[in-house]
């Protein structure tokens, strides 16, 4: 069973770009992935480091996008759930 975890991927992957930890974002990616039952092998992880929204405490956020390698597209649930705010 896997552990509950009080922040979004999104909240840790940008903290992990914050603090020059970038390098293992991916990483953290593929392990959210095989969290969800889904191969991270088949997927590409692309990162766009966007100014944070109004309000916000953060200076920017890294949105995460998913890419299938086969071509066919991602589930819209699991790109909504990889980017979803606290």
């Amino acid at each position: 069973m896997s552990r509950i975890n009080p922040y979004t991927l999104q909240m840790q992957i940008t903290r992990m770009f914050g603090q020059g930890q970038s390098l293992f974002a991916t990483t953290k990616v593929h392990e959210w992935l095989k969290e969800r039952n889904h191969n991270p092998l088949d997927y590409d992880v692309i990162f766009h480091q966007k100014p944070a929204p109004p309000g916000s405490k953060e200076v920017m956020v890294v949105e995460i996008e998913l890419r299938r390698k086969d071509g066919q597209p991602v589930d819209p649930w699991l790109q909504e759930q990889a980017n979803l705010h606290a």
